[in-house]
């Protein structure tokens, strides 16, 4: 999944709370000294702020990369007025109320105007009002009851049919001239592509485009760049690695991984992940989790399946991680932390079906042999101890943003810790158990999700 790409080596702690902006390039004029934005990262991610940080900063206001008392007005994307508040608790801020806290359209509409425009209360984050009680007799009732949609992804099934095409073909079809603006940003299109490069993430990304370099050709031409072995696999089969992956092509890969892995442990469980998992026919990798539900156990079994494919010509690329979990150890409070199973990521040779040359003749038979009849597909494969399959299969399957949802739930609404490996209750201080996904599920009290329902 893109969530192996090589993260840019930075505080965990700033990371999280999305206090952390990478030094930026340039330095402008500032031309509204009275407005102090700072831009939250939470939603957003870390190369979205940065551009919409340096493009406020080119536009003459003073961005700030890091929440002090300076900061005026406070910016969020799909962040609810609860949500905001909840994230400034977190930061320990006193009095939340000196801020004005806007929503993203609030902003963009400054860049347009380029320049500050009235925070109108249709850019202002507020608290949602509450109905009053229905026996209030100077009260008409409203025409309609709407029905509260909860802040949470694991309470809303999300399925990949889109109810809102009447709408959607006026954003497909329509243009916007700030998204144009973004688009077409030199470094925005620098960045999208540096990132599409396995193991590639925003730290070298901006290392490149401060070398000058502003496309994965000029990457490759340059021999003075010091690449890892996992960037030059990913710049070496670029091409087929930034294709999609078809339905077809993740179940071909699936019958050789479970064909390989039940060489070596006849009992053992294969079950692909991610959004293959929830239903969708595209994809960019194919994850599996491999467990083993008999007594027997091999520590040895990825490295076995690793050393065929190597006899057997199929693999192109192998980085293995070694599991660092310890016993009893509780969950990770961090919403995108990494687990600790022993992995692989891998580069495979899945082979084309061959066309029959039979009726060709011999100039075509030539271009056919010079044509490559392979491609490379990217594969991770994670070993889980039996114990731990279910909440291992839950985390791996999806989306991210049902994910990260379902932790919070817990976290917030049950008082339980949840990541790939356990489920902690922090008031009776125990691990709870579960065979499946559904009992994962009954612990936190919610309603069982499919996982083609959690497209979040």
């Amino acid at each position: 999944m893109d969530r192996f790409k090589a993260p840019a080596v930075i505080s965990q702690r700033k990371r999280q709370k999305g206090l952390y902006s990478p030094k930026l390039s340039c330095s402008y004029e500032i031309k509204f000294s009275n407005f102090v934005i700072f831009i939250m990262q939470r939603k957003m991610g870390m190369t979205r702020r940065m551009f919409l940080m340096e493009l406020g900063r080119r536009k003459g206001f003073r961005v700030e990369s890091e929440l002090s008392d300076s900061v005026t007005h406070i910016v969020a994307e799909n962040n609810s007025y609860l949500e905001v508040l909840d994230w400034l608790k977190g930061q320990a801020v006193g009095d939340s109320s000196r801020f004005e806290l806007l929503d993203i359209s609030w902003f963009t509409a400054c860049m347009e105007a380029g320049r500050p425009v009235d925070a109108e209360m249709k850019y202002r984050l507020m608290e949602q009002y509450q109905s009053p009680p229905l026996n209030t007799p100077e009260l008409e009732m409203p025409a309609f009851i709407a029905t509260k949609v909860s802040q949470y992804s694991c309470q809303r099934k999300t399925t990949l049919n889109n109810y809102n095409k009447k709408f959607t073909e006026i954003i497909e079809e329509g243009e916007s001239s700030r998204v144009k603006e973004v688009l077409n940003d030199e470094r925005y299109k620098a960045f999208k592509q540096f990132t599409s490069v396995f193991g590639v993430g925003v730290k070298t990304s901006e290392k490149w485009y401060r070398l000058g370099l502003r496309t994965v050709e000029e990457v490759k031409a340059d021999k003075t760049l010091k690449l890892s072995k996992m960037q030059k696999a990913g710049l070496l089969y670029y091409e087929d690695l930034v294709s999609c992956v078809s339905k077809a092509e993740a179940d071909a890969v699936t019958s050789i991984v479970k064909n390989t892995v039940c060489t070596f442990l006849p009992d053992a469980l294969v079950t692909i992940t991610g959004g293959f998992r929830r239903g969708k026919n595209i994809g960019h990798d194919i994850d599996f989790l491999i467990t083993n539900p008999g007594p027997r156990e091999d520590d040895e079994l990825l490295h076995k399946v690793i050393d065929l494919w190597k006899k057997q010509g199929l693999l192109l690329y192998c980085d293995m991680i070694e599991s660092t979990f310890v016993k009893e150890q509780l969950p990770s409070r961090k919403v995108d932390a990494m687990d600790h199973f022993q992995k692989c990521f891998a580069i495979l040779k899945l082979y084309q079906p061959r066309v029959d040359s039979s009726t060709c003749n011999t100039s075509e038979k030539l271009e056919m042999a010079e044509v490559k009849d392979w491609k490379a597909i990217r594969v991770d494969l994670v070993i889980t101890p039996f114990e731990q399959y279910a909440y291992a299969l839950l985390g791996w399957t999806g989306s991210r943003q049902f994910g990260r949802d379902l932790k919070r739930y817990a976290a917030h609404e049950r008082k339980m810790i949840l990541d790939n490996h356990a489920l902690y209750d922090r008031s009776k201080r125990i691990f709870l158990k579960a065979g499946s996904e559904e009992e994962i599920f009954a612990h936190l009290g919610l309603d069982y999700v499919e996982p083609w329902e959690r497209n979040a």
